[in-house]
């Protein structure tokens, strides 16, 4: 199915719509303030100034002050309901801003942008928080894309749409009022339509005091520290982002020549990027969360930034040019696709941090790691303010300060890489995986989504492990010939994805008794272990007699035992083959065409090793 399919469904659809209406309004309610004090009331210099950068701040204010508090809310209380509470405040918000647009009392204004930003505040933790309640596992990927797409693009009409009202001659100041108040309704609507989302922590003590909640609230973000790290990944995506948002004005005046059509074009090309590479996510990550897409987009921000500062390093000689006469002038179309591509892969960058925050966080407590997620965010896109700003008054241009922050992208991605080694492991895996073959998945839901399990598979090739890596959705130990987990290279991934060595009883008793211990020790904590029964690779494409080693993890640990089947692998690369004659007559074959099925769970007391290799069998069929 795809992802488009669920802006069909009611689970999903009210949602999107409500979320990408607030979004649309934020933006659109904070460019038709700066249009009216910049242009239309004939302040000074130095007063336009001080609104204009005072806006900022204060929009940003409440994610410091009420996020932890908005954490809370989101467990506590039934979301759906919440959300209506939030678009009623966002009605009563554009009710007061038309006020301030009529009157022209920028105070009054000034106000309303706080309380719009205490509206994104408390909607935030509930809009990541109440996608794995509403979505399946294998949605969660598209779904988040679909926000994110949904955002982005929200956010640019709303800028464009609140500039051009405002500057409306007459009636710029009804139409903005008019629209904002129009599209508030229209998202309260939809907010009706959202399925109830029950509490997650429903016997959760609030806590009224914003200083002590926001210590406790970033205290569980921090509790584990791979989801803190993605945390941390997540808000280096809005420190870079702020930074080369923040620079497009001047770059485009000063290094393009642009006029404000060009700069409401750079801003359209990165927001469709961001919005393509977030829909490309779910295709890419075959329905599941890959992080391995994570290490790609980290690639694609620095390379792709370092470009944008060589296509055009220096000062336009010609000024004033619109849009399309920008897109006529030489090396225009490299630019354009520099700021598309690094939208593309911004979008591989944080969806699949999104979807691992909220994959890896107890339901009990995801509201709050997304508000101290929130928190993060607002302080790194306080910090990429202060250096843009930095780097300006050094003497900087706007395309300098491209190359900086592509540059630095570089030590954080490698800082964040080394802290959670599973991102680098899962993009060797991935790159691997979809470079060698062509996977098609059937019936991997009949892996439990939680608790231990116990996977067997039959042994084809060298890379069985990592296709199945690549392919399980749950995080899997897997036990494998202790000599295949020393080969280089793929031993990083081995050791990162926990696999578990083994070695045969005559080889090395001690090995395999550590192996059976860490299996047990694996089950115990609720994970998943994947075996191959056989004890080797096949040499002629069937599947061995299974050897006992299941009997004895079951003996030691009763637990559910699934059924794989890997199909199409025999003659493919890695594969072994015992003959000339099988040398002659299957070539090995690059991007082979496989398939991985999984049948339903056995109970450990119904798992003999006769009916797990009949089932594995009939899992297989006619395939090699």
């Amino acid at each position: 199915m795809s992802q488009f399919n669920l802006l069909g469904s009611r689970r999903f659809a009210p949602f999107f719509w409500t979320q990408a209406l607030g979004a649309f309004n934020d933006n659109a309610f904070r460019n038709a303030l700066v249009m009216l004090v910049a242009f239309q009331m004939g302040l000074d210099d130095k007063t336009v100034s001080l609104y204009t950068n005072l806006a900022p701040a204060l929009f940003i204010l409440p994610y410091f002050l009420f996020s932890a508090t908005a954490g809370q809310l989101a467990e506590k209380y039934e979301k759906s309901r919440i959300i209506r509470f939030v678009k009623l405040f966002e009605i009563a918000a554009m009710l007061i801003a038309a006020i301030g647009f009529y009157t022209h009392h920028t105070v009054l204004l000034l106000v309303v942008l706080f309380l719009m930003g205490v509206h994104s505040t408390t909607f935030g933790p509930i809009k990541y928080a109440i996608l794995p309640q509403a979505l399946k596992p294998e949605e969660l990927v598209g779904g988040n894309g679909l926000v994110e797409m949904g955002t982005q693009l929200a956010m640019l009409i709303g800028m464009i749409a609140g500039n051009s009202l405002m500057l409306i001659a007459g009636f710029g100041p009804l139409a903005a009022s008019g629209a904002t108040i129009l599209v508030a309704l229209v998202g309260y609507l939809a907010s009706r339509r959202i399925p109830p989302a029950p509490a997650t922590a429903p016997d959760l003590v609030f806590n009224w005091n914003p200083l002590t909640e926001t210590v406790r609230v970033l205290g569980i973000t921090r509790r584990d520290p791979k989801v803190f790290n993605a945390v941390l990944g997540i808000s280096w995506f809005w420190f870079f982002g702020t930074v080369l948002v923040a620079q497009l004005p001047n770059y485009t005046r000063m290094n393009l020549g642009g006029d404000g059509t060009v700069n409401t074009l750079v801003l359209t090309l990165f927001s469709l990027g961001t919005g393509v590479g977030s829909l490309l996510c779910e295709r890419m990550s075959g329905r599941r969360v890959e992080v391995g897409l994570v290490p790609l987009g980290a690639f694609g921000l620095t390379a792709f930034g370092v470009d944008l500062y060589v296509a055009h390093p220096g000062l336009a000689t010609v000024h004033g040019l619109d849009w399309l006469g920008f897109l006529r002038s030489a090396g225009s179309w490299r630019v354009a696709l520099d700021l598309t591509l690094i939208g593309v892969f911004a979008g591989f960058y944080v969806v699949p941090l999104f979807a691992y925050v909220q994959a890896r966080t107890p339901r009990s407590h995801l509201s709050r790691v997304i508000a101290g997620n929130n928190i993060l965010n607002a302080l790194w896109i306080c910090l990429a303010s202060g250096l843009g700003l930095a780097l300006a008054t050094a003497g900087l241009s706007a395309v300098q300060i491209f190359l900086v922050a592509a540059l630095l992208n570089v030590a954080v991605a490698t800082y964040i890489f080394t802290l959670v080694p599973e991102f680098l492991m899962r993009f060797i895996t991935w790159v691997l995986v979809n470079t060698l073959y062509r996977v098609r998945v059937e019936g991997l839901e009949q892996i439990p989504e939680e608790g231990p399990a116990l996977l067997v598979c039959n042994h084809v090739s060298f890379m069985d492990p990592l296709l199945l890596m690549a392919n399980l959705r749950r995080p899997t130990r897997f036990v494998m010939y202790y000599k295949i987990f020393n080969i280089p290279v793929l031993k990083f991934v081995f050791r990162t994805a926990r696999a578990i060595p083994i070695a045969g009883q005559k080889e090395d008793p001690a090995v395999l008794e550590r192996a059976y211990d860490e299996v047990d020790a694996a089950l115990a904590a609720g994970e998943l272990v994947c075996i191959f029964p056989e004890g080797g690779l096949t040499r002629d494409g069937d599947i061995a007699a299974f050897r006992p080693g299941v009997a004895r993890i079951l003996e030691r640990r009763p637990v559910p035992v699934v059924p794989l089947a890997l199909r199409g692998l025999w003659g493919s690369v890695w594969s072994r083959r015992d003959s000339m004659l099988h040398r002659a007559r299957l070539p090995r074959r690059f991007r082979a065409r496989v398939e991985l099925v999984a049948g339903a769970p056995i109970a450990p007391a119904d798992a003999s090793m006769a009916l797990l290799e009949a089932r594995v069998h009939s899992l297989r069929g006619d395939f090699a």
